[in-house]
């Protein structure tokens, strides 16, 4: 079969919906946009290297709180979907979107293990007429340079055999935005690829916003997470600065965003989490070197959010040693809520889980209590944590502890039996500004 015919076929198959679409990897950003595929009457094929990942959903079942197992088992009982782990089902996909992993090295270096290994894969199993669409959070330059060369080791050439663009992921877990109403932005490696893949997205997203090519794409996601961790670390120092001066940071925030123009909110925490806006900073920068040009203000930012879970622990001393007359050293801690932001299931990068380690660092005892995460599971970076698991919620329980530290604000904490049950309250998300009672107890950090 000629590329022309090839390409003409696989156009047929966009405009008549029959295209099959294929995932790899099904975590928070790969599941649900299985399913929006789905939703669009597409077949899709959902990859993945967790076996127990492939077996609850062969079940029926979920391993993503926000995500209904209803979801999966209609999408079960329809004969358009199906989970596996054998990637040579690659070779019966049309298009393939990759949603791995894109973490960081010791040294702030992107590891991009994750996307050469899946690249890898799919090129073994690469046939002409493919369109493959890189969705892993990245630095502008990488499906040009590294996702391209990997797939022509197959002798097929991007352009003319098989397509390739980048279509960054904008998944807001626990958020309430439905996956096809975000909008979508794809570029292509080129007019041909980008059209393809803009006709796919288009089948199953509400709006598809193209852009001039794969480094534009690429520049927008990182984009969008820098803002975000640029202004956190800003209201992160202003809210150091302004607690020594008796200064409560969220009513100046709520204040300030009565104005109609001019100010967006933001809001401070114990730290940064989740995969993209603690990571993507850094991989910015590092691509910036490569370029001689020095990110200053963006490593700043990063180096502000870093130090934020020391600034806690600090200030949960401070507090202990004034309201109780003790130190960190054999106080009994708890720790409320471990996830990286409120109601989800995911611990990616949460600082809950590094301030945890600084007050054991510093001679203290930590449990937690998370209504959405029942055990720690075993991390890279945090080994001494793993296997602890979620405490009871009680009065009984809650009242040992010299202090509690709220750390995830999930909405359906009752923070006024929390206030009401705590020695001490020290709270980072302003979680219990509602509450009136007993409010000598609580201590903003």
């Amino acid at each position: 079969m000629d590329e022309e015919t090839a390409m003409a076929q696989f156009e047929d198959r966009l405009n008549d919906k029959t295209v099959r679409v294929g995932v790899i990897g099904l975590g928070y950003v790969g599941l649900p946009l299985v399913h929006v595929f789905w939703q669009a009457g597409l077949h899709t094929v959902g990859f993945d290297v967790d076996p127990g990942k492939i077996e609850k959903l062969a079940k029926g079942e979920t391993y993503i709180k926000h995500f209904a197992a209803d979801n999966v088992r209609v999408m079960n009982a329809s004969g358009r979907f199906s989970a596996t782990a054998d990637f040579a089902l690659l070779a019966d996909v049309d298009a393939v979107l990759i949603c791995v992993p894109t973490p960081l090295m010791g040294k702030r270096e992107p590891d991009l293990t994750y996307v050469v290994a899946t690249t890898e894969m799919i090129a073994r199993h690469l046939h002409r007429d493919m369109l493959v669409v890189l969705e892993s959070t990245t630095y502008p330059g990488t499906t040009t340079e590294v996702v391209q060369p990997i797939l022509e080791t197959s002798g097929l050439k991007i352009g003319s055999d098989v397509l390739l663009a980048f279509s960054p992921e904008r998944e807001d877990p626990g958020s309430g935005y439905e996956t096809r109403k975000i909008p979508k932005i794809v570029g292509g490696t080129d007019e041909r690829s980008g059209s393809a893949a803009e006709k796919l997205y288009a089948l199953a997203f509400a709006e598809v916003h193209r852009v001039r090519d794969t480094q534009t794409a690429e520049a927008v996601k990182i984009t969008e997470n820098i803002f975000r961790a640029v202004n956190i670390a800003l209201v992160n120092e202003l809210k150091v600065a302004y607690t020594k001066m008796g200064i409560n940071v969220w009513d100046v925030i709520d204040a300030a965003k009565t104005k109609p123009f001019g100010f967006m909110p933001f809001y401070p925490g114990p730290g940064l989490g989740g995969h993209c806006i603690p990571i993507d900073p850094f991989y910015l920068s590092w691509r910036a070197r490569q370029f001689d040009v020095e990110t200053r203000f963006i490593e700043l930012a990063g180096e502000v959010n870093q130090a934020m879970p020391q600034l806690v622990v600090d200030r949960l001393a401070g507090a202990l040693t004034a309201h109780a007359g003790k130190t960190l050293k054999d106080a009994d801690i708890l720790v409320m809520g471990v996830a990286y932001k409120k109601n989800v299931d995911d611990l990616r990068e949460s600082p809950a889980l590094r301030i945890m380690e600084l007050i054991k660092d510093a001679g203290g005892r930590v449990a937690f209590h998370d209504p959405y995460i029942p055990e720690i599971l075993p991390t890279r970076e945090h080994p001494s944590l793993r296997g602890m698991k979620s405490i009871a919620f009680d009065e009984a329980t809650v009242s040992k502890f010299d202090a509690a530290l709220i750390t995830t604000d999930h909405g359906n904490v009752d923070y006024a039996s929390l206030v009401s049950w705590s020695r001490l309250l020290v709270d980072t998300r302003n979680a219990t500004k509602n509450v009136h009672r007993g409010r000598a107890k609580i201590v903003s950090a």
